[in-house]
């Protein structure tokens, strides 16, 4: 027997196959299969402090602290208290740590529901009412309609005939539309008999756990007999089953092992690139802080050597020093405690409580609230706000979070004549709103009352019996492959395969052509309150090649009819040429359709000859019994007969985009930022989603199409596309090229390239599959970054997180990835943003993600305001921080040559202990919380002002260099001004006023009035809090410094407050002032200079911008007009119907009928009856 799980110790093998045996747990359980329960969080109660704190020791600052906090604990190097270091620490990492908890015990509770979800298991002959977290890999259970797959089944029988079930794969791909499983004829005779099934003892050997969606080989082994098993057999953990009351399935993978799972991804740490920055920053810092020590220490071994050593009598060495150079080597450890004010702690603390404010601007915006089903936006991780402002890539999902996934028949064409628009009573054609009158179906008892249709000039024609209308309706109820379901009489559910042909049936039903039943040969239809049995002959079903689909009928009169529907590309070419000018009429139509956005259909009938018919059916037979060539021949005969159609009119069907995503999406594309969409659906699908929202357009150069089917075929292909953008791109002179000649396993960040025009990119999931692999990743990414946009289909969802981690690895770029199903769920955790949209498909992106709203349209508000002004407020706070820090450290460097290098403080010690804690927490924190450079309304109208976010101008190492030298110069000026003021300086009564304590409270002043004019100059948004802030601190400052070198003060604790009657003799005199204020000029001159030359000679995009803001609200523009965008365009939607081929084939043989519905021959309306006239349009 083979070992597949076993371990041997404690490590286990991989496993490469499974073996498992029904209800025989004894069995399953030596092979240690994972059990069904599931794990998202990241910490349990035991790992969370120590990993939590492995973590934020990450944060190569908070080591640093920790550092400082043990030399602050040795006496001989100590010149701090301890507890001034160990309180904030500690304040910071329970800050961040109670946070982390909150984060991840909301994870527990959403896996928690999912583990305690009930589930019937068939235990000992039973059914019991088990956890999903206890079913376990071997055991059968049963589903209900609705009900969510446990884990992966394989699918042993079900209520159906043949043992079909309908399942929903929402979760998994993204598509609604129903698909179609089957059970093994062998397994299917158990039925739902317990006995039968408890009894039930087959063996499965399969393939071990994998995340192909796709696929699944395996073998039944059954007394004796084998059968082979595949993926149409399962049914995977996430997909829904849908109209099957019950079904039995075996547990083949659980939790973890589940598809589903092996495709969600890691929970990972997310930090933003200002955070990996600032650890670049602090390790600069320390150099820098290492080497004023190293000069420092230098400078007192010297001075120790030539003036301290004969200094001995008035100022003795401390106990234990014998030697100027120990005394350097302690006094480098003490300025190290002294100078460690350049990375203040409370830089940190101050981060996190400008993150946490602005986290809370996005919960409370009451425009990213969304009132129909009451969520608000909610920023579920609070550490990754000013990323927002960085943004370059969006990766997102197409269903369900750019449309509704809802279809509606929007327009028609019939004989030339258009459909569906509302005109005024001077003819002019008018927007349709809520308030537009409906089309009243009551008439219709039949009718389905969600359905809505404006144009009343549609229904008059139905009611006035016009021949081709009701040939064009009449082609809508019988041409499909829906199934319908009755079980109360007059209340129809269609069950369709794809949404775009449930709008279809569900219009021919509205407008009196009413499908109420099927048999695998007959088709039964309520036109106009008379029911019609037509028999069904033949369907000549959908293919991706063929792109239509055609049936044939007899009448009840006996009639031949062939029915089709299809692309227009297609349908034209088979057209009798007597259609020539309906078609061009129709082509007008059609255009005007796609111009909209619209998917379109064009259907079609021919009347058959019987004698013609009876040959074609025979070879038809032979064809599809033939062993050889079946598909070819009877694609052959489709062709033979799908010719010389009459042309009936067209159908135009909306796939109703979410509110506001073609605005959004254009919005977006203006602050440059590129979108990708990432979708399960088909490429057809997925094309027209992207015309109708405005990512690909006519006016793009070309559309590249990659779709080869071998790794050569995809590499010629992405290259033939490059080779087209950017044709220099392949010269050996090209800068990339060079780069990557350069052999180095290292990946290298790809730089922008910039293609001679607007292009876009549509890749389907198996091309992508090779161009993800090593040797073509380079390739992808390179022709991919030069479109404009990207639309990758037919996706698995890990394939969505590879894509996301190819762009992070080769571009120096932030991405975001946004969808609303658990498909989605790996790309969001893969981005460095993952944002879940609320929606249809549950709750699991948005519990994986990092920030959470209702609608697409939201996503620019949350970028381009709420993203933008953190990433401003956080870069502003940055720059003003580390100023305000070096100005106030170096202080004591530039005092080090005056004071024997002996590592005496410049400032007060309250003054040190307060400087950040006091006097300057609060006025920054107002400005990093409050400030805008520009309103909302303005952020929206000009996304412009984003650019310099992804460039990432206004913090990066540049930046903090001129910070540096800011603070540097700033130092001196107050160092040398008040040192020179005070130098031999008399009071006006004769008395010295130079001494320490007058020069450090002159010193003092000078940083703190200075700071405070700097946070004046940085403020572009002044508000009551800002004024209190920046006013009330200088005013505390005054009170404290008065308050505590009182005289009472001295009195009281005679040893802390040593600087007696200072500021009252200090502060009195009009040269200190005089000194305070040339301090002042000299530090903030310079900076007002600069800003006002750099604005006026060399302006950035965002200064001009600004410019413009600026003229603009002189003169407030009119409010924007709501208008609904449309495009012009000549594309028209081919056959975007979602089908499984096949599905024809199915119906013919009656395998999917249920028992005949009592009502489906039954049916009496009439619209013209009398009991109905009077109801008028």
């Amino acid at each position: 027997m083979s070992l597949f799980g076993l371990k041997f110790g404690k490590k286990k093998l991989k496993e490469e196959e499974r073996q498992l045996q029904a209800n025989n747990r004894d069995f399953n359980l030596q092979f240690e299969y994972a059990n069904n329960s599931i794990k998202t969080s990241k910490y349990n109660f035991f790992t969370f402090l120590p990993l939590n704190l492995f973590e934020q020791f990450q944060r190569i600052a908070n080591a640093y602290f920790l550092f400082l906090l043990i030399l602050q604990l040795i006496p001989q190097i100590s010149s701090l208290a301890w507890f001034t270091t160990v309180v904030p620490l500690v304040l910071v990492l329970a800050v961040s740590g109670v946070k982390d908890a909150i984060d991840d015990f909301n994870r527990h509770k959403s896996d928690k529901h999912v583990n305690n979800r009930p589930v019937q298991v068939l235990i000992n002959g039973m059914l019991k009412d088990e956890k999903w977290m206890n079913v376990q890999v071997g055991d059968i259970i049963k589903l209900e309609n609705n009900n969510f797959v446990t884990a992966d089944l394989l699918l042993l029988s079900s209520s159906e005939p043949h043992s079909l079930t309908y399942i929903e794969t929402a979760e998994l791909d993204g598509e609604t539309n129903l698909k179609v499983k089957q059970a093994l004829t062998v397994t299917a005779e158990l039925g739902e008999d317990l006995q039968k099934l408890t009894e039930f003892n087959g063996e499965v050997r399969c393939e071990a756990p994998n995340n192909k969606l796709d696929k699944f080989t395996g073998t039944l082994t059954l007394r004796g007999e084998k059968y082979a098993l595949d993926n149409e057999k399962m049914l995977l953990r996430g997909c829904t089953i849908r109209n099957t009351e019950w079904c039995f399935g075996l547990v083949i993978y659980a939790g973890p092992d589940t598809k589903l799972m092996q495709n969600s991804g890691k929970t990972t740490f997310k930090r933003t690139s200002i955070d990996r920055l600032m650890n670049v920053l602090v390790l600069v810092i320390f150099a820098f802080l290492a080497l004023m020590c190293l000069i420092l220490a230098i400078g007192n071994g010297i001075w120790e050597y030539d003036k301290g050593y004969y200094f001995q009598v008035y100022l003795p060495w401390a106990e234990g020093i014998n030697s100027a150079s120990y005394s350097a080597f302690l006094m480098f450890w003490s300025y190290v405690i002294i100078l460690n004010t350049v990375v203040p702690i409370s830089l940190y603390v101050s981060v996190e409580i400008i993150r946490l404010g602005n986290s809370f601007y996005i919960d409370w915006d009451r425009k990213m609230y969304y009132p129909l089903n009451d969520t608000p936006a909610q920023a579920r991780t609070t550490t990754l706000n000013e990323e927002l402002g960085q943004i370059k890539y969006i990766f997102s999902d197409k269903t369900g979070t750019l449309t509704q996934n809802i279809m509606c028949f929007n327009k028609c064409s019939i004989n030339g004549k258009s459909y569906g628009d509302v005109y005024d009573m001077s003819g002019q054609r008018i927007e349709i709103n809520e308030n537009t009158e409906k089309v009243d179906f009551s008439y219709n008892p039949l009718a389905d009352p969600k359905f809505a249709f404006y144009d009343h000039s549609l229904v008059e024609a139905v009611k006035l019996n016009d021949v081709p209308t009701h040939r064009f309706f009449r082609l809508l109820s019988l041409c499909h492959t829906v199934m319908p379901e009755e079980k109360k009489e007059g209340n129809l559910v269609y069950q369709a395969q794809s949404p775009d042909e449930g709008a279809l049936v569900t219009a021919a039903r509205n407008f009196g052509f009413v499908f109420r039943a099927r048999t695998p040969e007959t088709i039964t239809i309520v036109e106009m309150g008379e029911t019609k049995i037509y028999k069904l002959l033949a369907i000549l079903d959908f293919n991706n090649v063929r792109k239509r689909m055609s049936v044939i009928v007899r009448s009840p009169e006996g009639d031949l009819t062939l029915y089709c529907k299809g692309a227009d590309t297609i349908l034209y070419e088979l057209l009798h040429s007597s259609c020539d000018s309906l078609k061009e009429e129709t082509t007008e139509h059609l255009n005007e359709f796609a111009g909209e956005g619209l998917r379109t259909l064009v259907v079609a009938y021919k009347n058959l000859d019987e004698d013609y018919f009876q040959d074609w059916i025979r070879r038809h037979h032979e064809a599809s019994t033939a062993l050889e060539g079946r598909e070819d021949k009877l694609s052959e005969l489709y062709e033979e007969i799908e010719k010389d159609l009459m042309l009936l009119g067209a159908t135009a069907i909306e796939d109703k985009l979410q509110d506001g995503v073609p605005q959004t999406i254009e919005t977006l594309a203006k602050a440059n930022i590129k979108i990708w969409v990432l979708t399960g659906d088909k490429q057809e699908t997925a094309m027209n989603i992207g015309y109708s929202c405005n990512l690909l357009d006519d006016d793009m150069e070309d559309v590249f199409i990659i779709e080869g089917s071998t790794s050569d075929d995809v590499l010629n292909e992405l290259r033939n596309a490059r080779k087209k953008m950017k044709p220099d791109s392949f010269l050996d002179s090209d800068e990339i090229n060079i780069q990557f000649e350069k052999s180095s396993k290292n990946p290298k960040i790809i730089p922008d390239e910039q293609a001679n025009g607007v292009y876009g990119l549509v890749i389907t999931g198996h091309s992508l599959a090779y161009a993800l692999e090593g040797n073509l990743e380079l390739e992808l990414v390179r022709t991919a970054c030069m479109c404009k946009v990207v639309i990758c289909c037919r996706v698995t969802p890990l394939q969505k997180a590879q894509v996301v981690e190819l762009v992070k690895k080769y571009k120096k770029a932030v991405t975001l990835a946004i969808g609303d199903g658990a498909n989605d769920v790996s790309m969001i955790k893969t981005a460095h943003i993952g944002v879940g949209i609320s929606g249809q498909e549950g709750m699991q992106a948005v519990l994986s993600s990092d920030f959470s709203f209702a609608q697409f349209r939201y996503l620019q508000r949350l970028l381009l305001v709420h993203g933008r002004w953190s990433y401003i407020r956080m870069c502003k706070f940055l720059k003003y921080f580390f100023y305000k820090n070096f100005a106030f450290t170096l202080l004591h460097f530039w005092y080090g040559f005056f004071c024997g290098f002996s590592a005496q403080t410049v400032y007060d010690e309250w003054f040190i202990t307060l400087y950040n804690l006091v006097y300057t927490s609060l006025p920054v924190l107002g400005m990093s919380l409050f400030d805008q450079d520009v309103d909302d309304r303005w952020s929206m109208l000009f996304p412009q002002l984003y650019v310099p976010g992804q460039q990432n101008l206004y913090f990066n190492k540049m930046v903090f260099v001129k910070c540096m030298l800011q603070g540097i110069y700033s130092s001196l000026i107050l160092f040398f001004i008040p040192y020179g003021a005070m130098y031999n300086t008399m009071r006006s009564d004769g008395k010295a006023i130079a001494d320490y304590q007058s020069f450090a409270l002159m010193a003092q002043t000078c940083l703190l009035i200075v700071v405070s004019v700097q946070i004046g100059l940085d403020t572009s948004y002044w508000t009551v809090v800002n004024q209190f802030f920046i006013w009330g601190s200088l005013s505390v400052y005054f009170a404290i410094t008065f308050t505590m070198y009182s005289d009472g003060m001295y009195l009281i604790f005679t040893a802390s407050f040593p600087f007696v009657g200072t500021a009252r003799n200090t502060l009195s005199q009009p040269n200190v002032w005089l000194a305070i204020f040339l301090s002042i000029t000299l530090c903030v001159l310079p900076v007002v200079g600069f800003r006002f030359l750099k604005a006026q000679l060399k302006p950035t995009p965002s200064d001009k911008v600004l410019l413009k803001i600026k003229e603009a609200k002189k003169r407030p523009p009119p409010p924007s007009p709501k208008r609904r965008l449309r495009r012009t365009s000549t594309r028209r939607s081919g056959y975007a119907f979602s089908h499984q081929h096949g599905f024809g084939a199915l119906i013919m043989s009656g395998r999917n009928m249920r028992p005949k519905s009592p009502f489906a021959t039954t049916g009496t309306f009439s619209p013209n009856s009398d009991k109905h006239k009077h109801k008028g349009l």
